[in-house]
């Protein structure tokens, strides 16, 4: 049972870092800082994933965050039960 909240804990801690680099985006100056950058490399590489199969809505507004998030929680919860059927 341990082992489910590693993973929850894992998935909720880049939740925060992928919110966090999402509202830094909107700030071109913090996105450039020292946190705006680990962020980015570490976020960037899973949202990528996403934007290649969605498009910006209008050109401006980037849904796939969004999505990204819903997926990892998703698969998150996926991986709870599939521990959670192994254990029994």
């Amino acid at each position: 049972m341990a082992i489910i909240g590693y993973i929850d804990t894992l998935i909720q801690i880049y939740t925060y870092m992928l919110i966090a680099y999402v509202l830094l985006s909107w700030l071109p100056a913090a996105k450039e800082s020292f946190v705006g950058e680990i962020l980015g490399k570490l976020c960037e590489p899973y949202l990528s994933i996403f934007r290649r199969f969605i498009p910006p809505i209008a050109g401006v507004i980037d849904i796939s965050p969004l999505v990204a998030l819903i997926a990892l929680n998703f698969v998150g919860q996926g991986i709870a039960a599939i521990l959670l059927f192994f254990m029994r």
